[in-house]
């Protein structure tokens, strides 16, 4: 007969990221902690896929309009960086960092999203009373809203997931948080395209605010007793605060972490600039079904869980995060090899081998820079939350950037294509899709040559036998 213990260990070790569990963040915690991830997916997928079309398509919307809604959120990206800090440095009687922003980043969150569809259906016209500008300003405010909400929600989680963990668990920790990131957008798309089908003004109505509600209930049901309560003096709370030009020079000064930033943001670019265009790729060029095409989401989100499966395994291992980075870039070299090659060889397998490339090599370098930037050496009043707003920040940034220019480069390229003006030879409409995948070929040749000089400051030989040292940021 077999113990009851070693069953019950034995069922410890077959769930996925169960290293992740630590006795300071045991795996209840962990995965209501997580929860916040599955919001900001699901606000990702409503900002970026959902409300893009149903803007465009059942509303009527023109698109430059629409390109400026969706651009809101992404400029806010920026002030993550100081969002982090304010966490870092918040003060109350009760002691809290991170609970208070993340409370007030899931306020915001729901706000936007609970005036968004009003908004959206008074841009569209549907207006009877009140100043022409009315619809503008209100669809503005709810993107800015929900986009500050997912920065400030996103980045106090992270910081205070690092707060929690052990030095041995911060990487599994750091992949666990991508997955249920994965996982809130995948189901999110999944059950507003359902529920969006047979679209109404009602029913608009009805599904946004409904994610508004799911959203503050799950964040409020991530945060509950997240963070010990240690009470804070008068003279403490009165110290004057440090600036966070101070602390953002600490942060640089380190040697690494300005190097770091232009890493992920190049990355990030590289690896994004195809999201508007694979779908489109695979119906125009090799002439694929919508269910076909639907089905290249699943395999870049296949490829991307295996990344982040394989970052927590590697990463457990000693991996230096700079090495395991690179090898996510080479993989992402060879997945748009395959997708270039793709179109002249009419070869979908070959397609779609190339879109589970790029998500194994572009999860594999999130979660590798998103580790490095936790591991930063830092001085002075520079702590975990400036560090991973900077780079929540940088990525963010660069995947706005990135998308935007992927579709606006297709665009200029195939008019002149189809034109003439580029020859008879390149006259097909795969010209445009070609020189965007070249593109991102060329950015993360420069991104490894960006990459190579962290290697110099961080020799493999001296890694210690756990990768992750957090031990260096003040708390």
């Amino acid at each position: 007969m077999i113990p009851k213990r070693a069953v019950q260990g034995l069922t410890m070790k077959m769930l996925p990221f169960s290293d992740a569990v630590s006795d300071q963040l045991p795996l209840g915690q962990l995965l209501r902690l997580s929860l916040f991830q599955v919001s900001v997916g699901m606000a990702s997928v409503m900002l970026l896929g959902t409300l893009n079309r149903v803007m465009i398509v059942e509303l009527g919307v023109l698109a430059w309009i629409v390109a400026i809604m969706i651009a809101i959120p992404v400029l806010v990206a920026p002030f993550r960086a100081l969002l982090g800090f304010r966490s870092d440095t918040y003060r109350s009687a009760i002691g809290w960092k991170r609970i208070p922003y993340l409370w007030f980043g899931s306020l915001w969150q729901f706000g936007g999203l609970a005036i968004m569809p009003m908004g959206l259906l008074v841009l569209s016209g549907d207006q009877a009373v009140g100043p022409t500008w009315a619809g503008e300003v209100g669809a503005a405010l709810a993107f800015l809203l929900t986009g500050v909400g997912m920065h400030m929600t996103q980045t106090a989680g992270l910081a205070l997931a690092a707060d929690r963990a052990t030095e041995e668990t911060r990487p599994q920790v750091v992949a666990l948080l991508y997955v249920m990131f994965l996982i809130g957008m995948g189901v999110s798309a999944v059950i507003i395209g359902t529920l969006l089908r047979d679209f109404s003004a009602l029913r608009l109505v009805q599904v946004v605010q409904g994610a508004a509600v799911v959203t503050i209930l799950l964040n409020i049901f991530a945060l509950w007793k997240q963070e010990r309560v240690a009470p804070m003096t008068k003279e403490q709370r009165a110290a004057p605060r440090p600036l966070f030009r101070d602390a953002w020079n600490d942060l640089t000064s380190g040697g690494d972490a300005g190097r770091l930033l232009v890493v992920v943001f190049l990355g990030t670019l590289a690896f994004n600039m195809q999201d508007v265009l694979l779908e489109p790729y695979g119906g125009e060029i090799l002439g694929l079904s919508v269910s076909s095409t639907t089905l290249l989401t699943a395999m870049w989100a296949a490829g991307a869980l295996l990344g982040f499966g394989l970052a927590a395994k590697w990463l457990k291992a000693s991996t230096e995060p700079y090495r395991m980075a690179a090898r996510g870039i080479l993989i992402g070299l060879a997945a748009f090899c395959a997708v270039i090659f793709a179109g002249p060889l009419a070869s979908t397998g070959l397609f779609f081998a190339g879109a589970f490339g790029i998500g194994l090599g572009g999860g594999l370098f999130a979660v590798a820079t998103l580790t490095s930037a936790m591991t930063l050496t830092t001085t002075g009043t520079a702590g975990k939350g400036l560090a991973l707003g900077a780079w929540g920040a940088a990525q963010a940034t660069a995947a706005g950037v990135a998308i935007f220019t992927g579709g606006a480069l297709r665009d200029i390229v195939n008019t002149a294509a189809t034109n003439g003006h580029l020859g008879d030879a390149l006259n097909t409409a795969a010209t445009g899709y070609s020189v965007v995948y070249h593109i991102e070929i060329a950015i993360l040749f420069v991104t490894l040559i960006a990459l190579g000089p962290l290697f110099k400051a961080r020799p493999v030989d001296h890694v210690q036998p756990t990768s992750i040292a957090l031990t260096d940021f003040p708390t």
